[in-house]
């Protein structure tokens, strides 16, 4: 691939596709606004190589993740590569660069806590896969839910979890169960050597220092667009606001393309403004989850509907 050696100081590596980059540090410390929009250029990667195209602009790049291309020229020289002038981006070699650093060359082992409605769509899901990621065990403390099969795996009594996870080499969790099992989940699975959780729970999880947390809040999001369509109507309402389709903060429809954001302003970018509010518990903190629970999962003082 890189015609790089070992050993060698900073400068310009030689791909053998042609293409220059800087030789960045063997793993490089990237701002967590850049590793959080490193997915959205991966995604549109994948979909430029799937339509065989093997070059991209820094603009066309940009405009298939969302961002604005100064943005994407930076994000992209932390890891070292500049593209060529006239020419842009190699997609295959940035792919293995981006896979590489969001350490998913080799599909990662998930465990998924918690079959309700929520966690059995989790479980069923099919596009992991093509993400870097395998579910490799399901949990649940519910007698009815232990022992169904979902994609040949089976669901596993919570009390096999330490087990489990040893013998797949899991080191990423996922906890879809109401927020009064949470907190008890998350201490066994960290007591069984997991050091990553990716937190569905309407709650604040405690975690000791070395592991990290993401949470995912549709609620929040909504409520953020709310916010947004609350504001909006306040500007129309004002003397000598305006509405329809010109009016002030309103997008023209069918101009965005499908899994792109509309150039201007953002409804909101909490990457960028709020690291908190990207899904990153802070250590001892975390913002309050409203989220709705999932009223069949992990848990039998909840009454299944």
């Amino acid at each position: 691939m890189s015609e790089h050696r070992p050993g060698e100081g900073p400068g310009t590596t030689q791909h053998s596709s042609g293409f220059r980059f800087a030789t960045a540090p063997e793993f490089p410390d990237l701002p967590e606004a850049t590793i959080a929009r490193l997915p959205e250029y991966l995604r549109a990667l994948h979909m430029l190589a799937d339509a065989r195209q093997e070059t991209v602009s820094s603009e066309g790049l940009a405009a298939a993740a969302g961002v604005n291309s100064a943005k994407l020229r930076k994000d992209l020289s932390h890891l070292g590569s500049y593209g060529t002038r006239g020419v842009g981006y190699d997609v295959g070699l940035l792919i293995e660069q981006i896979e590489y650093v969001l350490g998913i060359t080799q599909k990662r082992a998930v465990a998924l806590v918690g079959i309700g409605n929520l966690g059995h769509a989790l479980a069923d899901y099919a596009g992991f896969a093509s993400r870097g990621f395998r579910i490799a065990a399901l949990f649940d403390a519910d007698p009815k839910r232990v022992g169904e099969q979902i994609n040949s795996l089976v669901v596993r009594h919570i009390d096999e979890l330490a087990e489990v996870v040893r013998q797949e080499s899991i080191s990423i969790a996922v906890i879809a169960t109401p927020a009064t099992a949470a907190q008890q989940v998350a201490d066994r699975l960290v007591a069984a050597g997991v050091t990553s959780i990716l937190n569905f729970a309407p709650c604040v999880l405690s975690v000791p220092e070395g592991v990290d947390v993401r949470k995912v809040d549709l609620a929040i999001e909504l409520q953020i667009l709310s916010f947004h369509e609350h504001r909006k109507s306040a500007l129309t309402a004002l003397p000598g606001g305006r509405s329809g389709p010109n009016a002030r903060g309103s997008r023209t429809s069918g101009t965005q393309a499908p899994g792109t954001r509309a150039p201007g302003r953002q409804a909101s970018d909490p990457q960028e403004s709020d690291p908190q509010m990207s899904g990153t518990q802070a250590p001892g903190r975390q913002a309050s989850d409203p989220q709705a629970s999932d009223p069949q999962a992990f848990g039998p003082e909840v009454v299944a509907t």
